[in-house]
Formats: C-alpha cells, sequence, structure tokens
C-alpha cells in the first residue's frame, strides 16, 4: 500500500527557505504511489501551488503521516507521539540546547533520522547542505571584502560590485557576477597597495570545495602554504592567488621527534600544537570552512586578532568563517549573523563586536544559515539524495520491530532513536541527557 509523508513547514528562521523535498521530487514520489502532504508556507522557496501541482495534498495537519521530513529541528511543543521524523536534530554532539529536544522524542515514543549521520560505508556524508554554504559563504566573502575596502578604506574595487548571495536569483546568476568581476580584474588589474591579494583556505571538504568553486570563477592562481610562509608570493594584480590548507599545515607535534599522522591527530590531539599564525599574517582573506571541536588547536585567535590589527602592516582584511562555531576555530567569531546583517568587526581592544565594515578591526562574516541563500538550488540537490530513502523512511514506520525493518545500511546509520529508545551506536548520548537532567550542562 501507498504510505503518507509530511513535509513540514520552516519556522525557524525568517530565512529558512529551504525544504527536504522539491516539488520535481514529491512529483516522482506520488507518481510511485506515495501520499504527500505539504504544510502551506509564505517563505519556502517553493510555492505551494508548485506542490500541489505535483500531486502533494496542501493542509496543516500532519498528524496522519506515516513520517515528517523538516530540515531544521521540530519545536518541542509540535512534536507527535509515535511519529517518525527525519531532520537536522542537532544532538550527536550531546549538543545541551537540545537535550530537551531529544528527550521528548524518547518520551513520545517517537522515531528519528538524524540527516547528519546518512553516510557510506567510510562513514562520508551522503545528504548535506555543505557545498551550497561554501557558495554562499564565498560570495558574500567577496561582498564583505568589497565593502571594507570601500567603505572603511576609500579604496574602490571591482568586488564593489558583488551583492550578498540571497539578491541573485540563483547560483549561476550568482556565478555570472563573480565571473564578471573577474573579467574586470584581467582587464584594469586590482590597486597596488591590496596586492598580492590572497585568499586562504583551512579545509578541503564539501564546503571548501564550494567557496573555491566561487573562488575560481576569478582569474587565480594557486600557491603552496609553503611558498606562502616563504613570502615568495608575487605581487600580481591581474589575479588572486589561493592557498588550501590541510590540518598537516595547520599542526604540528608537540614532540619534534614525531612526524604529523593525520588519523593520530584526530586520536590524540593533544600531542600536536597549532602553528597557522605562521601563515594568517600574510593572507589578505581568511575562510574557514573546517569542522572544529574543543580538542583541537584554533586557527585565529583572540590574541592572534590582537597582534594582527596592532602590527603596521596589517594584511588580513576579512574572514569568511562558513562553518561559523561560536568562539571555535576562529575565537573572534564572537556571534553568528544574518543575511541581512552578515558582518562585523571584531574590535581586539574591547574584545567587542561592532556591526558593520568600519572600525579598527578585522572583518568577520558569520552567518549560520548561508545554504539559505541559494535556497532554490541547495533543495534541489539535497532532495537529489534524499528521495531515494524518503519510502524506506515511511515504511519503517510499519515494521513489527527494528530487526525486521528493513532499512538500508546509509539510514541506518542515521537512526538515532527508535520507537522511544536510543539505538546501539548512540546510547552515549544517554550520558548528556543526564547532566541536563542533573544541571550539569
Amino acid at each position: 500500500m501507498g504510505r503518507k509523508v509530511g513535509i513540514r513547514r520552516e519556522d525557524k528562521s525568517i530565512w529558512e527557505k529551504r525544504a527536504p523535498l522539491a516539488p520535481g521530487h514529491v512529483k516522482k514520489l506520488t507518481d510511485g504511489g506515495m501520499e504527500i502532504i505539504v504544510q502551506p508556507s509564505d517563505i519556502r522557496i517553493f510555492p505551494d501551488s508548485e506542490y500541489a501541482d505535483a500531486g502533494a495534498v496542501i493542509q496543516e495537519d500532519l498528524s496522519g503521516c506515516d513520517a515528517v521530513l523538516a530540515i531544521k529541528e521540530v519545536p518541542v511543543k509540535l512534536l507527535a507521539d509515535s511519529m517518525t521524523y527525519s531532520m537536522f536534530a542537532h544532538v550527536i554532539k550531546g549538543q545541551s540546547y537540545n537535550m530537551g529536544l531529544l528527550q521528548d522524542l524518547l518520551d513520545r515514543k517517537c522515531t528519528l533520522y538524524d540527516y547528519e549521520k546518512i553516510t557510506d560505508e567510510k562513514n562520508r556524508r551522503l545528504i548535506f547542505f555543505g557545498r551550497f554554504a561554501g557558495l554562499a559563504g564565498m560570495v558574500d566573502t567577496l561582498w564583505a571584502l568589497g565593502q571594507r575596502l570601500e567603505k572603511h578604506d576609500g579604496i574602490k574595487t571591482p568586488f564593489t560590485g558583488i551583492q550578498m548571495t540571497y539578491n541573485y536569483a540563483d547560483l549561476e546568476d550568482a556565478k555570472k557576477a563573480v565571473r564578471a568581476v573577474g573579467e574586470e580584474i584581467k582587464k584594469s588589474g586590482l590597486p597596488e597597495e591590496i596586492c598580492p591579494l590572497i585568499f586562504g583556505f583551512a579545509g578541503y571538504g564539501n564546503v571548501s570545495m564550494g567557496a573555491q568553486e566561487i573562488l575560481d570563477c576569478l582569474p587565480v592562481k594557486e600557491i603552496t602554504p609553503q611558498e606562502l610562509a616563504d613570502g615568495t608570493v608575487p605581487a600580481g594584480n591581474r589575479e588572486v592567488y589561493k592557498v588550501v590548507f590541510k590540518e598537516e599545515h595547520m599542526v604540528v607535534p608537540v614532540n619534534p621527534d614525531q612526524e604529523f599522522d593525520l588519523m593520530d591527530y584526530y586520536q590524540h590531539p593533544e600531542k600536536y600544537r597549532g602553528v597557522f599564525d605562521r601563515y594568517v599574517d600574510k593572507l589578505s582573506v581568511l575562510v574557514n570552512a573546517i569542522y572544529w571541536d574543543e580538542k583541537y588547536p584554533r586557527i585565529l585567535s583572540c590574541e592572534d586578532a590582537k597582534r594582527i590589527v596592532q602590527s603596521p602592516k596589517q594584511k588580513l582584511i576579512v574572514v569568511g568563517d562558513i562553518s561559523c562555531d561560536i568562539k571555535g576555530a576562529v575565537e573572534c567569531t564572537l556571534k553568528a549573523t544574518q543575511p541581512d546583517n552578515p558582518v562585523y568587526v571584531y574590535e581586539p581592544g574591547p574584545g567587542e563586536a561592532v556591526d558593520g565594515v568600519k572600525g579598527d578591526g578585522i572583518v568577520v562574516l558569520a552567518v549560520d544559515n548561508l545554504p539559505c541563500e541559494l535556497s532554490r538550488d541547495s533543495s534541489e540537490a539535497f532532495g537529489d539524495a534524499l528521495a531515494e530513502l524518503v519510502p524506506h523512511i515511511a515504511e519503517s514506520a510499519h515494521a513489527a520491530n527494528l530487526d525486521e525493518a528493513e532499512i538500508p545500511d546509509e539510514l541506518m546509520r542515521s537512526l538515532i532513536v527508535w520507537r522511544g529508545e536510543l539505538t546501539e551506536d548512540f546510547k552515549y548520548l544517554n550520558n548528556h541527557l543526564d547532566k541536563v537532567k542533573e544541571g550539569e550542562a
């Protein structure tokens, strides 16, 4: 028999226009015999009418569904007993702010699939928005660069013509604008006082690759971290320079007799110390695209920022913190921002964030919902990966028990809660739930 799946209206932010499935995915599922219920939304990038034309039923009530799909966390007050949910739950690190959500899912005998843990056998994520965070974040970073140079330093550059990502119709429209800037750089060059203009990318995964995809629309020459450290970069003004940093460039073993080993670093980060300060002073723009945890060294501390700002030869202009971990890898990321107020200047003296691009510090761009700025493109790509799993999610709600559920391996890895019980791989979350209950978190 056909199964019924609901698509929830996103309401965490006015900028959250994404959907887990686009109308095209809905049509394929309804043509295959599924019933799709879509909650109406005034802000979703796809109008309700597009879903209706694809065969969906537009209605408020999702209670009769076998499963409900969302992007952001479903508010606790809206959880339904015994419902199967798929979302970015943000609980796998034991995030204290969402332990209440997890506990309520358990109490209500719900089932939870978390997109973040839909992975292959090598633990590589299969469904993600990371590339689009990088794409949007890099366009916004170029915008921030142009605004800072013009409004604070009085330097007119081609980057002034770039807008925030959400102002473009789609990804191709944004790329077209960046390519036009690239043509102007090749034709007229950049002001000598900002050359060589060097962009450094911390990280090399999906987020970084998306950001580099945008920068590569400009005339780019790639250099190595060693060339940057050695100061051998030519001062060309008709191209920009790109350098990509891996873990081996950002940390070294504390023991000078030990060689860098990636797996050893992941397992024993205390045996390594950060050395990114050998590069950061020489960058014009730092793009942070790394996964960070407190056990790892930072790439830019507040002390580093203070030293850079106080230097008469300050070069670092903008930090595009796409990862946006508050006081994380970039310690001077003091807060997350929104697309309509995306940047602030980190003033190292008082240690404060001053909104805008004016001030005697470093401009930080820290928008924490970047894929929303490319809602249509990112939702289409996300749904391409998710749609084939939707029938399995819905069907699992009718299994007699977990052993008989016949859940595909990649989906099984994302199953955090099964009918009110943590699954084996996620029982460690009981420790975090207990801490919250005890008031320790």
